[in-house]
């Protein structure tokens, strides 16, 4: 058997082929390739894989393939060893479900309401998904019935054992059906996970996919934690700011790939999209554009991306975290190629970060997290760009003529050479230099000061002796919230937002905390702002 198959070629109903293809993904991956027809097979298997292999889909697909869903028991129980497992296990499984109807999946786990789980389960469920000590509970209490059972499949069974969960994963086996199909997967496979395969399966089939060791390039790799809303934004902001001469963006789906290249586009970008709907000839045109440079940006998914071979990319982009943590190595391979340097971007949207040292620990390697530029920080570079291009103008033209032209315009005309100049700058960088207000940055500071626990409308709480507390004559009767407190100080006093501490709004005033070296310099710059139309007055607020 190919190392991996379409999914159309495994044969699996038109229903759950349509969800696989809503979740974006093209191609089965080794696991799934390899596990999905034994297990359709109805024969035990004992499947060995990694996390991060799409080992879920491999056993979610064909638990769905044999649920009737006209019964209303228990068919399929899931083992999984933590409640965050067990929850993203029946969540991908709904999302294979979506389109057959009448399948219920539930997740059952300690520290939720047992009476809640109760309820659910007198409703009717077919595939439970679950710890083992919550699942023995329910079987204590003859709340979970598994005479209908006719799958068992234990994930991540060498975790399960590690945890001491052998007993509970024993005793469950003995009250299922004899003639049950029993399923394993484990990354590892210590003597105890034989025993039981030697216990409680019957000729259990093999099926192993193991990844090879692979080695990251010497890249520059970073990560940004952002939220999904953002991340349009958020990569055009890093276009700007490293201008690199090609890039990858690799996004999870087909769909993805398509909205992102039509937003690039809107906003004046060079980006084409790649991915597997795409004939061979549309295929042919957009590498070809990308290989002569007509085209600076490539969106594509995973697949897609096989046997791209340019040397000059510069920058990848992970839009979307892989599926798979083999992907990462791969994607970022395509960076840094022939002795250049490359640099890797990765966006993380909330609980991400954990898959992130996933990544991390597989790959070897260490992202470095860093804060989302600023438009400031853009404006800048642009700026800088400009005055290097000014330079090695200067350097290799015979500016003669131009010198000449400049000279004639200042003689007829009132007005200075540094006003000419700003002008030329204005009209190269638009409103680039501090004139748009960065909605973003304020936003993204309050999330993460809220996610990190402070409440909501206050900033992180630095260490007292090194701020200063400042008064401000402005609060929540003139319906301002504490982004636009935050926007302001930043704005006006140039002080970088992650540097502004807690902000507690009152109905008529605020207390905003700033570091006591800068505060004289807030007070100053806020002298004659104004606030959403409303005048400011700024003054150090007296400590009791």
């Amino acid at each position: 058997m190919s190392e991996t198959m379409k999914f159309e070629e495994l044969n699996i109903k038109p229903e759950i082929l349509r969800a696989v293809e809503d979740m974006g993904f093209e191609e089965a991956t080794p696991i799934q390739s390899q596990a999905i027809p034994v297990m359709e097979s109805g024969v035990d298997m004992i499947g060995q894989a990694q996390t991060g292999t799409g080992k879920t889909a491999a056993f979610g697909i064909p638990l769905l393939e044999k649920v009737d869903p006209e019964n209303r028991k228990v068919q399929a129980l899931v083992l999984c060893p933590t409640r965050e497992l067990a929850i993203q296990v029946s969540e991908e499984i709904r999302n294979l479900a979506k389109y057959l109807h009448g399948i219920k999946v539930l997740p059952i786990y300690g520290g939720q309401d047992m009476s809640r789980q109760i309820r659910s389960l007198k409703g009717g469920v077919q595939i439970i998904i679950g710890t083992p000590g919550r699942v023995m509970d329910h079987m204590r209490r003859h709340t979970i019935r598994l005479n209908d059972l006719h799958t068992v499949v234990l994930d991540e069974a060498d975790e399960m054992l590690n945890m001491g969960f052998r007993e509970d994963i024993e005793t469950i086996l003995k009250d299922t059906p004899d003639d049950r199909q029993t399923v394993l997967f484990s990354a590892t496979m210590p003597q105890a996970i034989l025993e039981i395969a030697g216990t409680y399966q019957k000729d259990a089939v093999r099926v192993q996919v193991l990844r090879k060791e692979l080695t990251v390039p010497s890249i520059e790799q970073y990560y940004y934690e952002v939220r999904q809303k953002n991340k349009d934004e958020v990569l055009c902001r890093l276009l700007d700011l490293y201008a690199p001469r090609l890039s990858l963006v690799f996004c999870n789906t087909k769909k993805k790939v398509d909205e992102l290249v039509l937003e690039l586009q809107n906003r004046g970008y060079f980006a084409e999209g790649l991915h597997g709907d795409l004939k061979q000839m549309q295929r042919d045109r957009v590498m070809q554009g990308f290989r002569e440079g007509s085209t600076d940006i490539l969106v594509a998914t995973d697949v897609a991306a096989r046997g791209i071979d340019v040397d000059d990319v510069e920058a990848v982009f992970n839009y979307d975290l892989p599926q798979d943590d083999e992907y990462y190595v791969h994607r970022i391979g395509r960076t840094g190629r022939a002795g250049r340097t490359g640099k890797a971007f990765t966006f993380i949207v909330g609980k991400e970060a954990y898959k992130l040292r996933d990544i991390e620990r597989y790959c070897k390697t260490k992202m470095k997290a860093q804060r989302i530029p600023s438009l400031d920080d853009v404006a800048n570079v642009r700026v800088e760009n400009v005055f290097r291009k000014l330079e090695k103008t200067m350097e290799e033209e015979d500016l003669t003529l131009s010198a000449q032209a400049i000279q004639e315009y200042l003689d007829k005309n009132e007005t200075t050479a540094m006003d000419l100049a700003a002008a030329f700058l204005k009209l190269e960088l638009g409103d680039a230099l501090g004139e748009q207000q960065d909605d973003l940055a304020q936003e993204q500071y309050m999330w993460e000061s809220e996610a990190k626990g402070k409440g909501k409308g206050k900033g992180r709480r630095k260490d007292d002796k090194d701020m200063v507390r400042l008064f401000l004559n402005v609060g929540k009767k003139q319906k301002l919230k504490p982004g636009d407190i935050l926007g302001a100080i930043a704005g006006e006093s140039g002080l970088p937002g992650r540097a502004v501490g807690s902000i507690d709004m009152y109905d008529k005033y605020t207390f905003v905390d700033v570091p006591s070296k800068y505060h004289k310099q807030v007070i100053k710059s806020m002298k004659h702002a104004k606030i959403k139309g409303n005048r400011v007055n700024v003054e150090k607020a007296e400590r009791k």
